[in-house]
């Protein structure tokens, strides 16, 4: 099956952000429900997506019967200060990946990644970080990312 990935524009807002509810679903193992967070989302991309000078890009693959997206990746280009190992201080960081169930294991996501990664490294990234589900780590490890030793820590802040 030859795979074809095209980069996301604003009219792939909508899909991008069911194939998200996807890749959620199936990091929190339970329904994800729409919502305004969704209606901000597909805002976002359609705004940021077609910008020519984007931090964002999206790679996907279509259905075959042209009915929405298959797959996708999505990432952005932090920009951070410089340190010893990625003294350009341009870091990707990958989002939304994520495969619909009816096309698995077909290389769909690892195209998509593989587009993301490239566009990372055109726009001079040294450094790419994500969270895996432990579907998708095997994947991640093929690809060459490894598990980082730093404990990560997040905090929620009042809206």
């Amino acid at each position: 099956m030859e795979i074809t990935v095209r980069r996301a524009g604003a009219a792939d807002a909508d899909e991008l952000v069911r194939l998200r509810i996807v890749m959620l679903e199936a990091m929190e193992d339970g329904p994800v429900t729409p919502g305004e967070w969704s209606r901000r989302t597909a805002e976002s991309l359609r705004r940021r997506l077609p910008s020519p000078d984007a931090t964002i890009a999206g790679f996907v693959v279509d259905r075959p019967d042209g009915s929405g997206l298959a797959a996708c990746a999505v990432g952005t280009i932090d920009e951070r200060l410089g340190s010893p190992g990625n003294p350009g201080g341009l870091t990707g960081y990958v989002f939304n990946v994520a495969t619909d169930e009816a096309f698995r294991r077909r290389g769909l996501s690892t195209a998509c990644l593989t587009a993301l990664l490239e566009w990372f490294t055109t726009g001079g990234v040294s450094l790419a970080r994500l969270f895996a589900t432990a579907d998708g780590l095997p994947m991640y490890e093929r690809l060459g990312f490894t598990r980082e030793d730093t404990p990560a820590l997040r905090l929620r802040l009042p809206r």
